[in-house]
This record gives C-alpha cells, structure tokens and sequence, in this order.
C-alpha cells in the first residue's frame, strides 16, 4: 500500500538538569494514500480535450469569418464581429452548465447556442464557397459541430439526472434566494425615499419661520411667525390673547378656551404663557 507522509509539529516534554518543559518537535506520520480515481483522471482528460477543440474551433472560425468580412470592412473591425460567432454559442453552452440542475431555466440559452452554432457553421461554410473552395468551408463548419457536440456530450454526462420533484425543490430553493437578495435594493431605495421624503418636510416646516415672542427686537403688536392665519384676515392667537386680555382675563387657561374658541383650534399652553408674560410686561 502507497503512503504519503506529512509533518506536524507537536508540544512534546524534555528534560534538562531535572526540569521538564514542553518544546515544539516535528512528528512525522505515515497515512495511506486512496487509489487513483481512473474516472475522475479520465474526465479531466475529456474536459482538456474539449479545451482544445474550443481554441482550434474559435482560432479557425475567426480566421474565416474574418476573412470573409474583411472583403467589406476593415481588418480590426472584421475580425472583432468574427470572434462574437463563437464566443455567443459558448456562452451559451457555459450558461447550460451553470444551470444544469434546473433545467427549466436554461432552455432558451439551450436553444440560443444551436441557433448561434448554425449562423456560425453557415458562416465558415459561405466564405469557402466564396473564395471558391466549398470542401474547405464545409470541413471548416463541422469543426465548430465538432466542437459543441463534445461539449455537449460532456455537459449531458456531467448533469446529474433530477426527477421532476428534485426540479421543482430545487427552483423554489432559488426563488426563495432570489427574494431575499431583492429585498436588498427595494428596502434601499425605500429607506432613500422615506429619507427625502421627511427632508422635504422639515424643508417646509422650516420655511413657515420659527420668530420667538419673547424677543427683545420684536414688538407686541408685530405678527408672530410662529403663529399661522386659518385664512386671510382671520384672527391669529396673538391678537386673541391681546383680546382676551383687554377683556380682563388673566387665568391661563381661561384665555386658552377664548382663544381656542375665536380661533378654531387648541394653542399650545406655552404660547398663552409667553404672549401673557409679554402683556405683563407691556402692561407693567
């Protein structure tokens, strides 16, 4: 049996004069080695192979329909449209790979890659017709053939085969991923909105002013901005407490019904104090 040895360093004991410590020491340990994977060795030396098939595919398609461009457009730009022939179906066969346990999802990138496989075939096959040589065209289009066929032989034995209840746990398993990675950007743009939405108002609250009563620059007959008119002309709380207070209330809370009562809404108890402090003052 083959063994691999590998080193680990352990605490072990060692004693000098009498005094034991632990030291770091290099153990060494023999463990079996399992056999060779002869399947595993022999897939990855089909998945080379399909490499291969893949460059010498796209490297003579290029070529080709390249050239065949080039009778009509630039060099670089005829060789740019060139490589997309391929690179199109071999996305779409990579997507066929990712997608391989649901196999639901990856029927139109399955459909896409032969579809985009022919234009490419039809292609190669054009321009050796074109330059007068059919044969080469016809060979060079079975190369691409070739090519997608092993990878699709080798994409169909990699698939691990799902029943129909496998298959549909599988979507709901995604589906579920799939909303809780969108809830990310919807909770963001609705935590943004709310956001603007609070800073418009606080925009506009502030915009109404925010003038003290109690400031010394400011007159008892001056309009306070704190205080807003129900409508043009209507009588704003400064002046029904001015009212009040000439018709000789001095209670805060009775001046707050009578003010409540000319004006139509409730004024903060603060604001009654402040303005009645201010007619003191005045008065005094």
């Amino acid at each position: 049996m083959k063994t691999r040895r590998i080193t680990r360093q352990q605490l072990v004991p060692h004693t000098i004069d009498g005094t034991t410590r632990l030291v770091p020491d290099d153990v060494h340990t023999d463990i079996p080695l399992p056999p060779r994977d002869w399947d595993r060795l022999g897939l990855n030396v089909v998945t080379g192979i399909v490499a291969l098939a893949l460059l010498g595919c796209v490297g003579f398609s290029t070529a080709s329909i390249g050239d065949l461009l080039h009778r009509v457009t630039p060099a670089a730009a005829a060789y740019g449209a060139a490589i997309l022939f391929d690179l199109v179906w071999i996305g779409c066969t990579i997507i066929e790979w990712l997608g391989r346990y649901t196999p639901d999802r990856v029927r139109k990138a399955k459909i896409g890659g032969y579809l985009s496989l022919a234009v490419a075939m039809g292609a190669v096959a054009a321009h050796g017709w074109i330059a007068g040589n059919a044969a080469t065209g016809i060979v060079g289009a079975v190369v691409s053939g070739l090519a997608k066929g092993l990878w699709a032989v080798v994409l169909d034995f990699q698939a691990a085969p799902l029943s129909k209840r496998d298959a549909t746990f599988f979507e709901q398993e995604l589906s579920e991923a799939a909303v809780e990675l969108a809830r990310v950007p919807v909770r963001r743009r609705v935590t943004r909105a709310r956001a603007l939405a609070a800073a418009e108002r606080i925009a506009l609250d502030a915009d109404r002013g925010s003038a003290d009563p109690d400031r010394p620059d400011e007159s008892a007959d001056d309009p306070d901005a704190e205080i807003l008119t129900l409508r043009p002309g209507a009588v704003t709380t400064k002046d029904a407490v001015r009212i009040a207070w000439d018709a000789g209330f001095r209670d805060e809370k009775a001046c707050a019904r009578y003010v409540a009562k000319v004006t139509g809404s409730m004024p903060s108890p603060d604001t009654i104090s402040r303005y009645l402090r201010l007619l003191k003052k005045t008065a005094g």
